[in-house]
């Protein structure tokens, strides 16, 4: 059986297009890439990565340089850096993907509903963005957490508290754009009912915005993150947070640089990573 010439130039065609773009991507775009899949590899799986505990450590081989057996060095109680990196991942992901889906599908809720009903609903509730906007995303999180107490979890609902109001006046945007579309009016007029056409037509062609600066916002909720955890409202000791490990490091900055250098590095690179990616999403977003 033979296939179709129309199917296998279909396929033909979409394979190609995948192929270009890869061949297109830049090589900062696929270091960034990598160093995402690798730090999510890390929060998979640390056991592939490093054979050492990350909360126990050898006293005898406290603020040990970098060295084979000891790959980012030891800290003032014994502790493999390294391995403390690699089992920390998994706390600043999870922590990053709770708050992006908080901040994702309140915010897109919020923008939906003022967009879509506008009026007196839309002004209150931009009105709210707006209080929300004017007011510095770190000090809103510091008194959500405040109140909610510490922990990775408390730290991560509220940096995406903190940022539902970008994401709502954002869907917002794209959900009046979308709802005078020609199709849209045609959906209603063809007798959609008003929850049928805005879940299957306005709300659909309303996330793509929205999605890019998910992708934007994951690298900006890890350093909020470690920021609450570097300032001690994140995971307690002895807890490998990244944050944590840059607090604990400061105090042997000048003795063993390497306690501060090596998860701030970490950080850094996850977090430019993460803002190359979003750059890269919103370029081929039409």
């Amino acid at each position: 059986m033979t296939t179709p010439p129309a199917v296998t130039n279909a396929f033909s065609g979409r394979g190609s297009g995948h192929l270009d773009r890869l061949r297109g991507a830049s090589p900062g775009l696929v270091l960034a890439w990598l160093v995402i899949a690798l730090v999510v590899l890390w929060a998979a799986a640390p056991a592939l990565f490093t054979e050492y505990s990350a909360t126990v450590g050898v006293p005898a081989e406290k603020l040990r340089p970098p060295s084979p057996d000891h790959l980012l060095g030891t800290d003032a109680l014994g502790r493999d850096l390294f391995a403390r990196i690699v089992h920390g991942s998994v706390h600043s992901l999870s922590g990053a993907l709770v708050a992006v889906a908080i901040g994702l599908v309140a915010g897109t809720m919020l923008g939906l509903v003022a967009g879509s009903i506008g009026g007196l609903v839309d002004d209150t509730l931009m009105r709210i963005v707006d209080v929300l906007l004017a007011v510095p995303a770190l000090l809103l999180s510091l008194s959500i957490i405040i109140l909610t107490g510490f922990g990775t979890i408390n730290a991560a609902v509220a940096v995406g508290a903190a940022s539902v109001a970008g994401f709502a006046r954002l869907v917002r945007a794209d959900v009046i754009r979308v709802r005078r579309s020609e199709y849209v009016e045609a959906a209603f007029g063809s007798g959609g009912t008003y929850a049928a056409v805005l879940w299957r037509h306005v709300l659909p062609n309303s996330l793509t915005s929205a999605f890019a600066f998910a992708a934007l916002q994951f690298g900006s909720a890890i350093l909020s993150i470690s920021t609450l955890g570097f300032l001690g409202y994140g995971a307690p000791p002895p807890t490998p947070e990244w944050g944590l490990l840059i607090a604990e490091g400061r105090n042997y900055i000048s003795s063993a640089w390497w306690l501060t250098a090596a998860p701030g590095l970490v950080v850094v690179a996850v977090v430019l990573s993460a803002n190359r990616i979003s750059r890269a999403v919103g370029r081929s977003t039409p």
